[in-house]
């Protein structure tokens, strides 16, 4: 095998939308190939589109990578970094005779190129002289014509059986203002003739894409070919690209959800933004990690969202601070507790982790465990709390429920029950058995927080295989039950010193992150991450 003398890839996105997880794969995979073989790793904005491009999806974009733990040190390039030098390169192609303007419209251009079964026929203006084509595309230039009136392009074979091959477009008159050029420029490149020429002007080694551009790169290879003279030059390598179950992978069809206002933004947090991911409390280790895990390959193949969330409980698992929350309270009274009386309590802080410490809670006559935690006529093996029956409430005592006060409808207002003093945890007679542990909060010093329920955004697990039809019937799959918002929940008050973006696990309930835009001391507002269930780490251990 052929030793590879030197590593630099790049890392190039569109500046038209936010990044979401299958880009994520594409960061992890050049910076990390930089990364392993000693190399370099540029971040270059494909800005040559102005009309879809804007310099907050840069920033954005900027942010991801930094936040996934990469970074681009003094490597930051623009595609239009190199527009004076691209004209050059069409230039020359004009006067080598590979290159002419078409003024066939789009429409025609399409039928013209032919099918795959059929090759296309040339353009009537396909054999202009080079003076002739030199003088209109400098024309085009300096803006004597309107939007879309004439094109450049390249003179291959019309007759190719692959159809990038067949003459394509590589210059369009935009009279659009760019983010950066401002108006200084009204032609703007085609996207396959500014990057392999990017690449190559950046001394890039490897031009690593997804699968959808392989039949493009006879034309990378071509534009190489025909215009660079180094001998070092790019190689173009594709691999598959990432699809996830239940998830929207098209950026034209997230910004679909984010203009009709299916979603908050980009950020919303059951968007597979990254930046979405980050609000709702996902860790950039846990993101790298699920990148490693699903390699990289040329088939193509749609991954269990399960195994993203089963690498993001793996990382919080060992890191999250346990805390308790009651998202639906009910109010429980324990009759023999001293109405006055009011002890600590010491709980974990996490017992994957000792050097987490330990916190103190309150303990009183009056806490609040979850409502769906009792029931007056449980079924068999129903292992919490019901009348006459006892539980253990975890890290305090065994209690036993002796009867339920109701309102005119019905409804359970306060749960009475009776403690057992001797089995306190810790204590002598703490190890008497009782099959159910509740979680709970006292109402001396619980406090109140808003709560968010997040569940997958589409319902169709095989959403990945329709992603990339151009039509919108994915919004007919799009779950209602997506999100739902808890007013009155309760939670313990060690929670009021938590930070936007500091995560916890709430005790039999899941992850949760505080969220970073709307939290705050006086205004709780967390999302839920994950469930603690972990459905991929129980197909594993069946397969082995």
């Amino acid at each position: 095998m052929e030793k590879v003398k030197r590593v630099h890839t790049r890392f190039p996105p569109e500046p038209n939308g936010y990044l979401h997880i299958g880009h994520a794969k594409s960061i992890c995979l050049n910076f990390g190939i930089a990364q392993e073989f000693n190399g370099l790793c540029n971040l270059r904005f494909d800005d040559t589109n102005p009309s879809k491009e804007d310099v907050e999806y840069v920033e954005s974009i900027k942010e991801d990578v930094k936040w996934l733990g990469f970074s681009w040190d003094d490597r930051l390039y623009y595609a239009s970094d190199y527009f004076e030098q691209l004209y050059e390169f069409a230039v020359k192609l004009i006067k080598k005779g590979k290159a002419y303007v078409c003024d066939l419209s789009a429409e025609e251009i399409r039928e013209y190129r032919g099918t795959l079964t059929q090759p296309g026929k040339d353009s009537p203006y396909r054999n202009r002289s080079i003076e002739e084509n030199l003088e209109l595309f400098e024309n085009m230039r300096k803006g004597l014509y309107p939007s879309g009136s004439r094109v450049l392009r390249a003179k291959i074979d019309m007759s190719s059986p692959n159809l990038n091959m067949r003459d394509p477009v590589i210059y369009r008159i935009m009279h659009e203002t760019h983010h950066r050029t401002g108006d200084k420029w009204c032609i703007y490149p085609m996207y396959d003739f500014a990057h392999p020429l990017s690449d190559a002007l950046e001394r890039i080694t490897h031009s690593i894409c997804t699968m959808e551009f392989e039949d493009h790169r006879p034309l990378y290879d071509w534009f190489i070919e025909q215009l660079i003279d180094d001998e070092d030059k790019p190689k173009q390598i594709e691999f598959a690209r990432l699809e996830l179950t239940n998830t929207v992978m098209s950026k034209r069809k997230l910004r679909l959800l984010v203009e009709k206002g299916f979603v908050q933004g980009w950020d919303d947090p059951r968007m597979p933004t990254i930046s979405g991911l980050r609000r709702r409390g996902f860790t950039p280790e846990a993101i790298r990690d699920f990148c490693n895990r699903i390699g990289v390959a040329k088939a193509n193949s749609v991954v269990d969202i399960a195994l993203l969330e089963h690498c993001l409980r793996e990382d919080l698992n060992s890191k999250a601070p346990r805390v308790m929350a009651v998202l639906d309270p009910v109010k429980v009274v324990i009759l023999n507790y001293p109405e006055d009386k009011e002890e600590i309590i010491i709980a974990e802080n996490n017992p994957e982790n000792p050097a987490a410490g330990t916190r103190t809670l309150k303990f009183s006559r009056v806490i609040y465990i979850e409502r769906d935690d009792f029931m007056e006529n449980p079924p068999s093996k129903y292992f919490r709390l019901s009348p006459g029956k006892e539980v253990r409430l975890k890290y305090a005592y065994i209690i036993k429920c002796e009867n339920v006060i109701k309102d005119t409808n019905g409804e359970i207002l306060e749960i009475h029950c009776t403690y057992d003093p001797e089995t306190k945890s810790g204590g002598s007679a703490a190890n008497r058995k009782v099959k159910g542990t509740l979680h709970w909060v006292s109402a001396s010093e619980a406090v109140k927080a808003e709560i968010r329920l997040y569940d997958y955004l589409i319902n169709s697990e095989q959403q990945a295989d329709e992603d990339q039809t151009e039509n919108d019937e994915f919004l007919t799959k799009i779950n209602p039950n997506s999100l739902s918002i808890l007013k009155n929940c309760l939670v313990e008050s060690s929670l009021c010193k938590a930070l936007p973006g500091d995560k916890f696990q709430f005790l039999r309930q899941g992850y949760f992150c505080a969220d970073l835009k709307d939290h705050s001391p006086d205004h709780l507002v967390f999302n839920r991450i994950v469930g603690l269930r972990d459905s991929w780490s129980k197909i594993n251990k069946q397969q082995k």
